[in-house]
């Protein structure tokens, strides 16, 4: 069991003010794999002062001083990839290639491609040829980062390396569920030689520390990742401060399946719901399905579902692995159960474990048909291996379906014809449109409409977020 009690505040490990000690559990057994604080409001004032201290020096370095460290963080980051993907099995249940290939990897490519953006990035530029105007980028300033555990370094990387190469500093709250893939990226981030404070990192639950960070007077930005309920309650909490809020929150992504899509749309689709156990905001868990090829489509998803394995994290090959904890586990079999009592028709999967797994979070691959869009599981984020099929006769029912979601994450588009895929993309109410499989790139702009969130994460949109701009009068 590991003993990772300590914070790292003002470039050292410290111990927290007062113990409060929690148990982190292995899904794949139910069993106490290590031990964590929880921070108190002492710990997080200490690392908000730490981090306000270091800001004056921090926010004047050069873009060529950040660089340099940044990039020395991404050579440790490669030398201690395994130790990531250990991590990431352990704490959160991803059996160790999809830990290794999908997750330790997001996180080594968000560094690589914010590298890419602060080289083009400009800090300050003339207004226009015409005007003495001049532009200037500056830091926001002492910001709250808040990570959730189904994709813990993907989005620590998706918010630590912009606010860093913006001049920002900062405290990261991971998420106390899934903490120990933070805490080795906070040794990297030692490693590379920060200075004292600019990057801090406290252990704590939402209603503690997310709480005190969010409504703090001296954090200027919180950005959060988890669910829409959570980010809710982060608006109004940071509303006194009129402090900047950006939110990355849930989905119901749609995928609409017309009956001209390649051969493989349906399984593919299937797949991509199952992947991580389920346990993606961006997941398209409804599939909308053109009413010609509704019943061949049914079919092919059920042997999908069927042909998914699923087994302990620490397991190599390709299979699922459990969901993240009880209350996770707990809250999607009430909902298989929903689906059941609604009408819902349930073609694949449903309650309990797999028969061969007597002990861990374990979901079976779950398929819904003949699903109205009415219906608890057609509405509700359920973040776990479960998939509804909803039937459709025109694009226009079909784009209306979708939409017809208080979310608007990423939708999903599946047709040959390459105008009608532009014609539907143009008119879904998504933050990302992905057409025929194809995903988006990296350093493009990730971030949803609606109750999904706010503001977007990626690129120079990424970096930007972390900014604030400024005009200056009489330059030349």
């Amino acid at each position: 069991m590991l003993d990772k009690r300590q914070f790292y505040i003002n470039g050292q490990w410290v111990d927290p003010i007062a113990p409060n000690d929690l148990e982190v559990i292995n899904p794949s057994n139910e069993e106490v794999c290590a031990i964590i604080s929880l921070g108190s409001s002492a710990d997080t004032d200490l690392a908000i002062e730490s981090a306000n201290k270091a800001l004056p020096s921090w926010s004047k370095t050069s873009k060529e001083e950040r660089l340099k460290l940044i990039e020395k963080l991404y050579e440790i980051y490669k030398a201690r990839w395994n130790d990531m993907t250990e991590s990431i099995s352990l704490e959160m249940g991803a059996p160790y290639d999809w830990a290794n290939e999908e997750q330790s990897k997001s996180g080594a490519n968000h560094i690589k491609n914010f590298i890419k953006t602060l080289k083009k990035f400009e800090f300050e530029s003339t207004f226009d040829e015409e005007s003495d105007n001049h532009i200037v980028y500056e830091p926001i300033g002492v910001c709250a980062l808040i990570t959730p555990w189904n994709w813990p370094i993907n989005q620590i990387t998706l918010k630590v390396i912009p606010a860093l190469a913006a001049g920002c500093t900062m405290v990261l709250k991971p998420s106390e569920i899934a903490p120990l893939s933070g805490m080795v990226f906070a040794e990297m981030v030692h490693e590379a030689g920060f200075p004292a404070g600019v990057f801090n990192l406290v252990n704590g639950n939402g209603e503690g520390v997310g709480t005190q960070l969010s409504g703090h007077p001296k954090i200027d930005m919180v950005s959060f990742t988890g669910s829409t309920r959570a980010g809710k309650l982060i608006t109004k909490n940071s509303a006194d401060t009129i402090k900047r809020v950006t939110l990355e929150l849930g989905g119901k992504g749609g995928n609409i399946v017309f009956a001209d899509s390649d051969p493989d749309a349906i399984k593919r689709g299937v797949k991509h719901v199952m992947g991580n156990s389920g346990q993606s905001c961006n997941h398209p868990t409804r599939m909308l399905v053109e009413k010609s090829i509704y019943e061949r489509a049914v079919k092919e998803a059920i042997e999908q579902a069927q042909n998914t394995k699923v087994d302990i994290a620490s397991k190599k090959g390709n299979h699922i692995g459990p969901v993240v904890s009880k209350v996770q586990y707990d809250k999607i079999q009430n909902l298989i159960h929903t689906g059941i009592k609604e009408g819902a028709n349930l073609v694949a999967g449903g309650p309990d474990r797999p028969d061969d797994l007597e002990k861990g979070y374990f979901v079976k691959p779950t398929i819904f048909s003949d699903v109205n869009n009415d219906m608890t599981i057609a509405r509700e984020e359920i973040f776990g291996p479960v998939l509804s099929i909803i039937p459709f006769e025109t694009e226009e029912e079909a784009i209306a379906i979708t939409n017809d979601t208080d979310y608007g994450l990423t939708n999903y588009v599946q047709t040959q014809d390459k105008e009608k895929a532009k014609r539907v993309a143009r008119q879904l109410k998504s933050g990302g449109v992905e057409v025929n499989g194809k995903g988006v790139s990296g350093g493009t702009p990730f971030g949803g409409f609606r109750q999904s969130g706010n503001g977007r994460e990626g690129g120079k949109w990424g970096l930007e977020e972390y900014l604030e701009v400024k005009a200056i009068t009489d330059w030349k």
